[in-house]
């Protein structure tokens, strides 16, 4: 093959890179975002969710913990499902622990234990999303069931009746999609909040 054609070749290869690189790497991504900041610019801003006083508290799409300041859970607040990143997104992920892993079975007998203990209940009535992560590790959801064993244990702490707090964990919990697809599940930081906003 002549030179000056492998040359011609090599311009209209660089020259597509080039196209691909400014097309696809930056006008679409540059077009899809302000579309996205027409359409729902709520969601385009990462889904934040503010406190009564303004504050950016959180995203209704991403998992946290409610912890003091020496990693403990605080008990005046619902706890969310565990992380095996400690609710970073930076960390998503699972522990890629199979069912085989003893590993596993000896952190979720822990967990067990120690859900039990801090909500005052029986071990058996401790639900599996308590005790297991999501794929992602950042799930804001947690399972009815999963609110209903920490009611009594959130409104001792805040010096108010089980049924002042089990009144909020209704109003926070999502049915079905569609009334079929997926399962019930409760918002926890919307619940969080609105704890801290109607009962101090």
């Amino acid at each position: 093959m002549p030179a000056p054609r492998q040359g011609r070749q090599l311009l209209a290869a660089v020259r597509a890179v080039v196209l691909a690189t400014v097309a696809l790497g930056l006008v679409y991504p540059l077009l899809m975002t302000g579309i996205a900041q027409v359409i729902a610019p709520s969601k385009a801003d990462g889904s934040l969710v503010t406190s009564a006083d303004g504050t950016v508290v959180g995203s209704s799409l991403l998992g946290q913990g409610f912890l003091d300041g020496s990693g403990d859970p605080l008990p005046e607040y619902f706890q969310s499902r565990p992380s095996a990143g400690d609710w970073d997104g930076a960390a998503s992920g699972g522990s890629n622990l199979g069912p085989n892993s003893t590993e596993l079975a000896d952190t979720i007998a822990e967990r067990r234990t120690e859900v039990a203990a801090f909500n005052g209940v029986p071990e058996a009535d401790v639900p599996a999303d308590a005790v297991t992560a999501s794929a992602s590790g950042l799930d804001p959801d947690i399972s009815p069931e999963y609110a209903a064993i920490q009611v009594q244990r959130v409104a001792t702490a805040r010096g108010v009746s089980a049924d002042e707090v089990a009144a909020l964990v209704d109003t926070a919990t999502a049915g079905r999609d569609l009334g079929v697809i997926g399962a019930p599940s409760v918002d926890v930081l919307e619940l969080n909040l609105a704890l801290d906003e109607q009962l101090g």
